[in-house]
């Protein structure tokens, strides 16, 4: 049997995509701030727990985030910016899944096929971004997205046959997304969990360090 890590499995999109990953005849570890002590809000810590995980897995999932920085709900414009909530913004939505990165090459295999994804958000899309607004989320998931490029091309030269993606889940009907569902068209976590993980598994290596939705559509970056 495969095994999983999905980091953020307490959360509505996390706890999802572990029922998916078990259909597909994974056994899934899961690990979150409530359950094994990994708070992105304190680096150190979280630095020291991903140090202590072992592995091996043939998948990672990061499916962490955090929409309002501080208390702070996302920027209508930048006159808003609040360094503190920019400050938490990055500290949960890119150094985070950054140092998961950093130990996923030692638990990744380097002979066999494997795969890792970090939720994104399409607001993260540099071109795809028309509107303004959200400043400090924005910014923190476009700047997941690099290091997540980068990673991807660090992988490819020691693992081969690794898969690193950037997904984005859709606006997924979940207290994340509570204070926006009525201007959104949303989805329920089971939705988007299915499509994100068909999405991953249906990749290869030639698209890794690339950018998809949950209906496995290209994003731009």
């Amino acid at each position: 049997m495969k095994n999983a890590l999905v980091i953020g499995h307490t959360g509505g999109i996390g706890a999802a995509i572990g029922v998916q990953l078990q259909a597909h005849g994974y056994e899934v570890t899961g690990l979150s701030r409530t359950e094994g002590g990994l708070d992105f809000n304190d680096p150190a810590v979280a630095d020291a727990v991903l140090a202590g995980i072992a592995g091996p897995f043939d998948l990672v999932f990061v499916a962490t985030g955090a929409l309002d920085g501080a208390g702070n709900a996302p920027e209508k414009t930048i006159r808003a910016l609040n360094p503190t909530a920019m400050e938490a913004q990055f500290q949960i939505n890119t150094l985070g899944p950054a140092l998961v990165l950093k130990h996923a090459v030692r638990w990744l295999p380097k002979t066999t096929p494997s795969h890792l994804a970090v939720l994104s958000a399409r607001v993260g899309s540099i071109a795809d971004n028309g509107l303004g607004g959200w400043m400090s989320y924005r910014t923190s998931k476009a700047a997941l997205n690099q290091a997540l490029r980068t990673a991807a091309i660090e992988f490819s030269r020691t693992h081969r046959h690794a898969t690193v993606l950037a997904l984005h889940p859709g606006t997924v009907a979940t207290p994340f997304t509570q204070n926006f569902q009525s201007k959104y068209k949303t989805i329920t976590p089971q939705q988007s969990a299915a499509g994100l993980v068909n999405t991953l598994l249906q990749t290869g290596p030639d698209q890794t360090g690339t950018f998809w939705d949950w209906t496995g559509t290209p994003v731009p970056w």
